[in-house]
């Protein structure tokens, strides 16, 4: 899942994002308000996490202009403890849900997981495709015999969207943007080394190749 992380404090921006990527996210951050006007336009995330304290601007303008622009993707913000009236201003423009400062970086990932599965229409923790299931929380594979098999962050990243949308073609381009950052630069070959990992636990039949157009998860195997 990818994520727009969008907080001015840069140490606890870089602890943040460390922590999101152990939880399954690919993080992008930015520091303000321009910043994540221009990531949100231009690229394709699952959620964001956004400080309503930012340098250059009010984070709340940043959400109204998301939701004006059509920008859909689930958002928590990120509030001062006790400011009850940022929280109803945050949920009537559009957020999602909202988390006080200080707060438990397990709380956060709990309530980012929890928006994003509402966002796809799940109440469990769990991907669910064919006889397959994925489970979030464990970073973890269980297949039709019972067994069950832990996956790497990567592993798990590209599982996971393949198994959200069953039957669905993914290009190596768009699965690239959703397993990594924009500081990363993998090449597009990673792809087909993974999708043969993960082929050896679900089957090659179960992850298909369309020629030219990329990979699919087929949940009817």
């Amino acid at each position: 899942m990818r994520l727009l992380l969008v907080e001015d404090d840069h140490l606890l921006a870089e602890g943040l994002a460390g922590q999101l990527e152990k939880a399954g996210f690919s993080v992008d951050t930015t520091h303000t308000a321009k910043g994540a006007m221009a990531l949100g336009d231009q690229e394709d995330y699952r959620a964001a996490v956004l400080d309503l304290g930012l340098p250059d601007g009010n984070g709340l303008d940043v959400l109204r202009k998301w939701r004006a622009n059509n920008i859909r993707f689930p958002v928590l913000i990120l509030t001062a403890r006790g400011d009850w009236q940022d929280k109803v201003n945050g949920l009537k423009a559009g957020a999602d849900d909202y988390l006080a400062k200080p707060f438990q970086t397990e709380e956060l990932i709990a309530r980012l997981n929890a928006i994003v599965r509402r966002s796809e229409g799940r109440v469990h923790s769990t991907v669910k495709a064919g006889g397959f299931e994925l489970d979030e929380n464990r970073q973890s594979l269980k297949l039709d015999d019972g067994t069950e098999h832990s996956l790497t962050g990567t592993e798990f990243r590209l599982l996971r969207c393949l198994m959200s949308r069953p039957g669905q073609v993914f290009s190596k381009e768009q699965l690239m943007e959703q397993l990594y950052n924009l500081n990363d630069s993998p090449s597009e070959n990673v792809i087909e080394a993974y999708i043969r990992r993960l082929r050896k636990l679900v089957g090659t039949d179960t992850i298909s190749t369309r020629r030219g157009q990329g990979y699919l998860f087929n949940d009817s195997v």
